[in-house]
């Protein structure tokens, strides 16, 4: 097993099982996350026996760096895995920090139709330490820190709920990677029950949803999920996520020509969320020669935006990052394999 993978309380109990102290676990997640070492063997304050049991049991394999695409404040990573499958991540320089937007499957099942990563049917989930080196692997890259990660790029964070969890639990610890949980986001195109999982657990990390449309006929044709959770139980379970919670949730609105960016859409979208603890993330569109979607011009997103202010809506539009490299995500992927 990949130690990558393990959270702060799967090796309290790993160490006792194995008839040791917990606070072993802290010492090993020190020389990981803090000092950043790259074998079992430079943890010189940790005895020779407990490190020949830690060879034996573990490995500290990383994920291999493919390609990288660099332009103004965004770099694009693709990364190998052990089984040959390969995901992207892409680090953002913000002025509040680094952000790293982290994969969570090989492919997706979702099927998306303005959605690149969602060409590639779901292979499999990523495992917990595939998800961490992710941020590892960017932050040694570049020589910088990681402050905020959001998981958006391949894949659905739900459908590997599990996984996912394990993933926050490791960067957020104090004795991890120590990235707060309000500077981690958990992106989702709208699986109600895992929301509501997700609800219950009460965490401090933020809540997306990836709505896109703001009526069920055509949200129905640009995300196949919506078939199965319409607008009407994903709003309620948000509604409930809200109440118990006590957090904002962004609702993300890709905008595309002729589609959903209409002055029709924005009122109906404003009256969909009106009275929410929510704001609206309004996302330019990334062209891919893989679909036909187009992006909407800027002055026809700015009407969108007015109408939503005007109606009271908080509302941001995301900046525009990744127009000079493979931007859209699962696009370097793509571009990779057709090259080969």
């Amino acid at each position: 097993m990949n130690i990558y993978g393990k959270s702060l309380e799967d090796l309290e109990k790993y160490f006792t099982d194995i008839g040791e102290k917990k606070f072993k676990a802290i010492q090993v997640y020190d020389w990981l996350y803090k000092k950043r070492v790259n074998s079992f063997d430079e943890m010189s304050n940790i005895k020779k026996s407990v490190i020949e049991k830690l060879k034996e049991d573990f490995d500290m394999d990383k994920l291999s760096i493919l390609k990288v695409q660099s332009g103004k404040d965004v770099h694009k990573y693709l990364f190998g895995l052990a089984d040959g499958q390969k995901v992207e991540a892409v680090l953002m320089n913000h002025d509040y920090g680094n952000s790293l937007c982290v994969s969570t499957q090989v492919g997706c099942n979702m099927g998306c139709a303005f959605c690149e990563s969602g060409r590639l049917k779901k292979v499999r989930n990523l495992e917990t330490y595939e998800m961490v080196l992710q941020v590892l692997m960017a932050e040694a890259e570049l020589g910088c820190r990681i402050s905020h990660v959001v998981l958006m790029g391949i894949g659905e964070p739900f459908d590997n709920y599990d996984n996912v969890m394990r993933f926050i639990d490791i960067i957020n610890s104090d004795y991890g990677m120590a990235i707060g949980a309000r500077h981690i986001t958990v992106s989702t195109c709208g699986i109600v029950p895992k929301i509501r999982e997700f609800t219950k657990e009460k965490r401090q990390v933020n809540l997306a949803i990836s709505l896109h449309a703001p009526n069920d006929e055509l949200r129905s044709k640009l995300m196949r999920i919506n078939k199965v959770y319409p607008l009407k139980d994903v709003m309620a379970a948000v509604r409930d996520y809200l109440k118990v919670t006590n957090r904002k949730v962004t609702f993300e609105y890709i905008m595309l020509k002729g589609i959903n960016d209409s002055d029709e859409c924005a009122l109906e979208l404003a009256s969909l969320i009106r009275g929410m603890t929510a704001y609206v993330n309004l996302i330019p569109y990334n062209e891919t020669s893989h679909i036909e979607f187009k992006k909407t011009d800027k002055d026809k997103i700015m009407d969108f935006y007015d109408i939503l202010k005007k109606s009271k809506i908080n509302v941001t539009v995301r900046r525009e990052f990744g127009s000079e490299v493979s931007a859209a995500c699962g696009q370097l992927r793509s571009n990779f394999e057709e090259e080969k």
